[in-house]
């Protein structure tokens, strides 16, 4: 008997006929496949190729369908990205003008932009009701913690007083010029 593979619940955006080539947008998308969505909006944002823009659509659109659905309670923070890839769409076929009354093909590529979305399982473990949680020891306040410190450094007091720093061999050689100079 064969063993079923579990797949969990996904939410899914697409974006069709994006004006990119599919070799391009694969290069964003294994980029964010598997990270957490604000991961994921991040390494975007910050991605120099034109393409992620398109895609950083396509997970706004996802995160939006996974917030709305009513039968899912999902918070767009807590999902990560199962599934991301970018397929290849249908090829505009546009001419050019060369030389002599030749032509040459110029290829206008598209591509198909899919992203699933699913809880993060870290996140479902984390996300007990209050009640089960247990209460977290509160951290006394930063300005409460300066003062005790500056206090016990103020009630220490110094046992001896300190010893005069060694004179460097250069310094003790000009001072015995001067007291031979002066005498």
């Amino acid at each position: 008997m064969a063993a079923v593979e579990t797949r969990p619940q996904t939410v899914r955006a697409q974006a069709k006929w994006v004006h990119s080539s599919a070799r391009k947008a694969r290069l964003v998308t294994d980029l964010i496949r598997g990270r957490s969505v604000p991961e994921a909006r991040t390494i975007l944002a910050f991605s120099q190729r034109a393409v992620a823009k398109d895609i950083e659509k396509v997970l706004r659109s996802a995160v939006a369908n996974a917030e709305s659905r009513p039968d899912l309670h999902w918070n767009g923070d807590d999902l990560i990205v199962f599934t991301a890839y970018a397929d290849e769409g249908p090829t505009l076929k546009r001419w050019r003008a060369r030389a002599r009354g030749r032509v040459a093909r110029i290829r206008k590529r598209t591509c198909h932009i899919t992203l699933e979305l699913a809880p993060n399982p870290r996140a479902l473990v984390s996300n007990k009701p209050q009640a089960e949680a247990k209460p977290r020891a509160q951290r006394a306040p930063k300005a409460a913690a300066e003062t005790a410190v500056a206090t016990a450094a103020t009630v220490e007091e110094p046992t001896a007083t300190p010893a005069p720093a060694e004179e460097k061999p250069k310094a003790a050689r000009r001072r015995k010029k001067t007291e031979e100079s002066d005498s």
